[in-house]
This record gives C-alpha cells, structure tokens and sequence, in this order.
C-alpha cells in the first residue's frame, strides 16, 4: 500500500499507468521491425512474477542495443522498493561505463 501511495502522494500515479493505457488503445509502440538504439541496461531479478524464468539475452538484443545484462541474487518485481541499494548500484554501474 505504501507504493501506491507514494505514486499518489508525489502525483506521478498517471504516467505510471501510461504504459498500459497506451498498450491498450494504440497498440504496441514496439514491433518486430523496430530497434532501439538507446543504449539500454536490463536488471533480472529471481522473484519475479512470470515464473517461466529469466527471458533470453539474444530476444531483448533483437529490439534493444543491450550494454548490460546483470541476473541478480534477490529481490523481485518491485526491485526499487525490496532492494533499493542493489538496484542502485547497478544503475550507477551501468551510467559509469557510458
């Protein structure tokens, strides 16, 4: 609950949402003929809730220019909130070789 209040409080409950809502009326905004050159980092933790395991690194490089890879030891779908300093370190990690 307090996630959910914290998207209220702080008034960022919409663009959280956005992602869905669009999915839902526009379509996907990624395909299969699209690649994003963003250089881009993917943190996969073990609790999360699709439990067919970690998906594979070459699918996410099919769409993504992937920099950094890191399976995690722990935590699960709301990463930032069950562990703030692992996650955090992995971000500056990945900003840092840049």
């Amino acid at each position: 609950m307090t996630i959910v209040t914290l998207y209220w409080v702080t008034g960022t409950i919409t663009s959280s949402m956005r992602d869905y809502f669009d999915n839902r009326w526009h379509g996907h905004a990624i395909g299969p003929e699209t690649f994003v050159r963003v250089p881009t980092a993917i943190a996969s933790f073990p609790r999360q809730f699709a439990f067919e395991g970690d998906p594979p690194r070459e699918w996410a490089e099919r769409l993504y220019d992937v920099r950094r890879w890191t399976r995690m030891e722990r935590g699960g779908h709301f990463a930032a909130a069950e562990e703030p300093e692992l996650l955090a370190g992995d971000i500056a990690g990945f900003f840092g070789s840049l």
